[in-house]
């Protein structure tokens, strides 16, 4: 038997449970057994390793052969290399067993696949007549399994220490997994980080079974459908703690009852006393109720969509010499504008205006007489100055002009800064092509807002989308969602449900979602599989180009998801995307 301690004080007391002890204060020992088979109570243990580790160091390490008293079968000394002869000599586990519970002590247990090795050490601790061990215990195995299961082909201890580039490979050999189990465990808390686990307790959190506090209140949501919805989580008071939206309710909901194991997912549904759901007919009836509610109610765990936002749009000031403003809400019907966007999109469209049409970029206004006084845009040729008289009213007039045509058929502007983007990137330089591409981008998103706004305003549009299963049916008035239902693939068309979005349960909701609510019913438009198929007034498209700006929109779309993996493949991080449907949620 075997036992190297390490520089550090390996007598080091392990705080209490009830203690919050940060895990850089936590003393883990990470065990590894190798058997003659797999049953604990019919096999024996051969060999023991087990290292002891604080603050990311290693403090001790234990490595023993174990005589099990039976012979070692061949099909196991074939996996570990493991011999009758190897342990002919080795100590019983009368007398390694105590040694090895005092070495584990009041430490964190950590093993992969834990119940394993811990039903071996109890089992031979029964069989001796001592006390069964009781620790707090991590298995690397479900920790992997709750943080990194999307990044790996499998959860297997070898494939682990790979991925997390452990210096020790796993063989089968106890001390040697034993080690490359501790970095997997290092690996997997840096990960746990993210999740907000900075303490054992929420380590162990983590690793917790499906039985714990969480889970066991999955009884809230028995009764889920599976089917598209809003759902809500309700307080002590029946007020609105959380607003979310699905494709399976019953999917989705059970996911945050045991599974979803964020700090804050587990303080809402401690938080929670009640969970009511609505279901409806599409994905888009659900998407649209989630954004009215969350408008309409500020539930306090959500952090999105929480505020009604009109949007901003870029528009011409009215005045003797005009330039660009951002103006709260959609321009008019009659307003050369671009919008409405958040405000950072419409920033980057006023820079791509002025960088490709010479419109002054000072925001006093300028009086028709020419004497105001010039500013320093003007020393560093960055405005021609008609303020001071330096250019001609008509001069300026014939600008405004340009940007009156390019706000008003914006493929111009387009096919202009993807030029600018191009020559850029072909003279090297790179960041100001970046902040070209953004301002094309947003460009780009501002025109099919106000095409989208200008398409259904003033507009009773029913429109359809064959989703091979079922159609999906949504009725539009003046751009606000108004039904959905779905029909039978090539059955009649039905006349539309009794009940509808503008006249909804709660009184307090509002009946449009706003700037939010016209972004994803122009997304779900603009689909390839949406046909109109009922309209009345005009449907109109003042804003042209609408095939030029959706191949450009899916160009930049291409390019951004290109970025993306760039930015995986530089950061060495493996990306699995998922198949099939998507799952919902917010």
């Amino acid at each position: 038997m075997a036992v190297t301690a390490g520089a550090a004080g390996s007598g080091a007391q392990q705080t209490s449970f009830a203690d919050q002890t940060p895990l850089v204060d936590t003393t883990f020992v990470v065990l590894d057994l190798e058997t003659t088979g797999l049953s604990p109570d019919r096999d024996r243990i051969t060999e023991v390793g087990a290292v002891r580790a604080r603050g990311g160091e290693v403090v001790a390490e234990l490595r023993t052969f174990v005589h099990p008293g039976v012979p070692i079968p061949p099909s196991v000394t074939a996996i570990t290399g493991i011999t009758d002869a190897d342990v002919a000599h080795a100590p019983d586990a009368a007398t390694v067993l105590p040694t090895v519970l005092d070495f584990v002590g009041d430490a964190v247990f950590v093993a992969h696949n834990a119940r394993f090795d811990l039903g071996f050490l109890r089992a031979a601790a029964a069989r001796l007549g001592l006390p069964a061990p009781r620790p707090r215990v991590v298995d690397t195995a479900v920790l992997a399994r709750r943080l990194i299961r999307d990044e790996v082909r499998d959860l297997r201890l070898g494939t682990l220490a790979r991925h997390l580039h452990a210096p020790d490979a796993p063989d089968h050999r106890a001390l040697h997994d034993a080690r490359a189990t501790l970095h997997v465990l290092h690996g997997l808390i840096e990960r746990a980080a993210g999740h907000g686990a900075t303490t054992v307790e929420d380590l162990l959190r983590l690793c917790g079974p499906t039985g714990d506090r969480s889970h066991r209140r999955i009884a809230l949501i028995a009764d889920a459908p599976s089917a598209p919805g809003v759902y809500r989580f309700h307080g002590d008071d029946g007020a609105v703690l959380y607003v979310g939206k699905a494709t399976d309710l019953r999917r989705r909901l059970r996911s945050y009852f045991g599974q979803d194991t964020r700090r804050r997912t587990a303080d809402l549904v401690a938080a929670t006393r009640r969970v009511s759901w609505t279901v409806v007919e599409t994905e888009l009836e659900a998407a649209v109720r989630e954004v009215r509610e969350l408008q309409a109610r500020r539930p306090p765990y959500n952090r999105r969509s929480t505020r009604p936002d009109p949007g901003v749009s870029v528009t011409l000031t009215r005045e003797p010499f005009p330039r660009l403003a951002i103006t709260r809400g959609a321009p008019d019907a009659t307003t050369p504008g671009l919008g409405p966007v958040p405000r950072s999109v419409a920033e980057r469209v006023v820079e791509g205006v002025e960088a490709v049409v010479p419109l002054r970029p000072c925001r006093p206004r300028l009086r028709r007489a020419q004497d105001n006084p010039a500013c320093m845009l003007k020393d560093l040729h960055r405005c021609d100055a008609v303020c001071d008289g330096t250019q001609t009213p008509d001069g300026y007039a014939a600008v405004v002009a340009r940007a009156v045509d390019l706000l008003t058929d914006p493929t111009g502007l387009v096919d202009l800064l993807e030029a600018r983007m191009r020559e850029l990137g072909a003279e090297g330089a790179f960041e100001r092509a970046a902040a070209c591409r953004e301002q094309l981008a947003a460009v780009v998103r501002a025109a099919l807002a106000r095409r989208h706004l200008e398409l259904v305003r003033d507009v009773d549009l029913v429109v359809e989308r064959h989703t091979g299963t079922a159609v999906e049916v949504a009725h539009l008035t003046d751009g606000r969602l108004v039904a959905t239902w779905r029909e039978r693939p090539g059955g009649p068309a039905a006349p539309g449900p009794a009940r509808l979005l503008a006249e909804p349960d709660d009184p307090d909701v509002a009946t449009s979602g706003g700037r939010e609510e016209a972004d994803l019913l122009r997304r779900w438009l603009t689909s390839a599989e949406v046909r109109i198929r009922h309209a009345t007034g005009q449907v109109a498209e003042p804003v042209a180009g609408g095939a030029a700006l959706a191949a450009t929109a899916a160009l930049l779309r291409d390019a951004e998801r290109s970025g993306r993996g760039d930015t995986h493949v530089l950061a060495g991080a493996k990306v699995r995307r998922r198949t099939g449907s998507a799952q919902a949620g917010s």
